[in-house]
């Protein structure tokens, strides 16, 4: 017999008590007391120590990476009033819990698994795929995948309004520039 048939029967036998479960949900739900936004992300082939990783980086945004059982988060969301059908994703789930906006999360999580180092043979975009989707709490709005990587590839909030300011800045810096030159031809 193998490890992997080892680690497969130890499973089999290895369920978690009606306690264990209890704390669980316990934890989560005082997560979710204290979170703006939700992101659901695969956490299957990803070494333990690239989840402690991914940990200590959410960490820093203000978010808290928890595995929990499909059927007992669909089960605390549903509680809430969200209805979102977890069982559509055939992978085991993690979840991220942030105290900020869904802005503030989608950056790190993006970044983590972008950053992932690819398998030979594999896609260039295999990992980014991991991230399932998510929930704004303040808005009530179940969020995809798809936009969540798309707003976790957008600057921080300071870069844009600081482009945003150089671009407005710009014409009226040439206006005085060109006020500038003639006062210095008249004068």
């Amino acid at each position: 017999m193998n490890l992997k048939n080892l680690i497969n029967l130890k499973n089999l036998f290895y369920m978690k008590t009606r306690a264990q479960k209890t704390e669980e949900l316990a934890k989560a739900k005082a997560l979710f007391e204290k979170s703006q936004a939700l992101v659901f992300t695969d956490f299957t082939k990803i070494t333990a120590e690239n989840i402690r990783k991914f940990r200590r980086e959410l960490a820093k945004s203000g978010g808290q990476f928890l595995v929990i059982k499909k059927r007992l988060l669909s089960l605390m969301l549903k509680e809430k009033g969200i209805d979102a059908d977890l069982g559509k994703f055939k992978v085991s789930v993690g979840t991220v819990f942030s105290e900020h906006d869904i802005e503030k999360i989608a950056g790190p999580a993006f970044n983590f698994f972008s950053k992932l180092e690819v398998p030979d043979g594999g896609k260039k975009d295999m990992w980014v795929k991991h991230v399932l989707g998510g929930y704004d709490i303040k808005r009530s709005a179940l969020i995809t995948g798809e936009q969540v990587v798309y707003i976790g590839k957008l600057p921080p909030r300071e870069v844009i309004l600081a482009q945003l300011l150089g671009m407005l800045s710009a014409p009226i810096r040439s206006f005085l520039y060109l006020l500038e030159e003639k006062s210095k031809k008249v004068g």
